[in-house]
């Protein structure tokens, strides 16, 4: 079936990595990628795919309904959303929370009410496992369980899943929420664990661990969250919530410890900086729902893919090179210039 799909926040990571597989595994559909291109949002992450007719790119911010139409413009019709564009990263919302209820609260009604209007048949909100808190020594998060976000960009990510959740309460609107755990892989920008712990070990340069380095995270390697997507897209019920794991639960300082084992690295790179605020100790997920009512699972385990990744970041250090420029060193610098 020929369908169009715009994509918010397309050249961000998971964004990117997500457009890359509609292409390849729907040859019939068309995509349309909306981006600002903010500071984490890359066209070069697309490059391969940017003269596929197949594909549109319309940079504009979704807080601007004009920037939205104009996206919408390029779409054929049946048109389905798949929306990741948002201000994602904890440390930052710690600085300063204005960006993230900007673009994640704001912009997502501006989202939700343009294509409401424009009568979508399907709008896939991609949300976090943040937005639940933490968790003890035991327990997992299933959809569930109650929402108590303890930072501002997980507050803003909630304030944004209960936007959606209203649409389709009061208006009959086919929105889904999906919550994710961590993910990983190729694209990230490098101000996130694993991205970062392996370009400094390359460049035999502190690896900066939060606290005790002992904060558990359940890991996803992303094109295990990208299928899982698409099968929320094409098979997800309406006004239902998916939780998206990868089995695959780590404490960041063992995460730290396989990539400097991997890179052949001493462990005596490790830096122990100050503990972030409100620093959550323990996210897992159940992922038992999605495995029961659309047929998906992981497909990659920790063991196999970290190493493939750690290898795309080789492969691709010029890209490292040209991200981590200004910008990123400057924030770099002030995050973790402290002891």
């Amino acid at each position: 079936m020929k369908r169009s799909i715009l994509v918010s926040g397309g050249a961000g990571f998971i964004g990117s990595n997500f457009v890359q597989l509609l292409l390849r595994q729907r040859a019939d559909w068309q995509v349309v990628n909306l981006d600002q291109l903010t500071y984490a949002g890359n066209l070069e992450n697309l490059s391969a795919i940017e003269k596929d007719p197949r594909y549109a790119f319309v940079q504009g911010d979704i807080c601007a309904q004009a920037d939205v139409a104009r996206a919408f413009a390029a779409c054929r019709a049946p048109v389905a959303v798949v929306h990741f564009a948002a201000e994602s990263h904890v440390d930052r919302s710690i600085q300063s929370g204005l960006p993230f209820v900007r673009t994640n609260v704001l912009g997502t009604q501006v989202l939700l009410d343009e294509s409401r209007a424009r009568k979508v048949e399907r709008f896939v909100h991609v949300s976090t496992d943040e937005v639940y808190g933490s968790l003890g020594a035991s327990g997992k998060f299933t959809e569930d369980t109650p929402l108590a976000p303890n930072s501002p960009y997980s507050a803003s990510k909630a304030a944004s899943d209960l936007l959606v959740r209203a649409a389709f309460h009061t208006h009959g609107f086919p929105g889904l929420i999906t919550r994710c755990s961590n993910n990983y892989g190729p694209y990230q920008f490098p101000e996130k664990l694993i991205p970062l712990m392996i370009a400094n070990a390359s460049d035999d340069q502190p690896l900066p661990v939060y606290g005790d380095g002992m904060n558990v995270r359940d890991w996803l390697y992303v094109e295990d969250h990208c299928e899982a997507l698409l099968a929320v897209l094409e098979r997800g019920q309406p006004g239902e919530v998916y939780n998206i794991g990868g089995n695959n639960e780590y404490p960041n300082l063992a995460i730290v410890r396989l990539i400097l084992a991997t890179l052949k690295k001493p462990e005596t790179l490790i830096r122990y900086v100050k503990d972030r605020p409100g620093h959550d100790r323990r996210y897992a997920i159940d992922a038992g729902k999605i495995h029961r009512e659309l047929g998906w699972e992981p497909r990659f385990r920790f063991e196999q893919a970290l190493p493939r990744t750690i290898q795309w970041y080789q492969a691709n250090s010029l890209w490292l090179q040209r991200v981590r420029s200004g910008a990123y060193r400057d924030y770099y610098a002030r995050q973790y210039g402290r002891s």
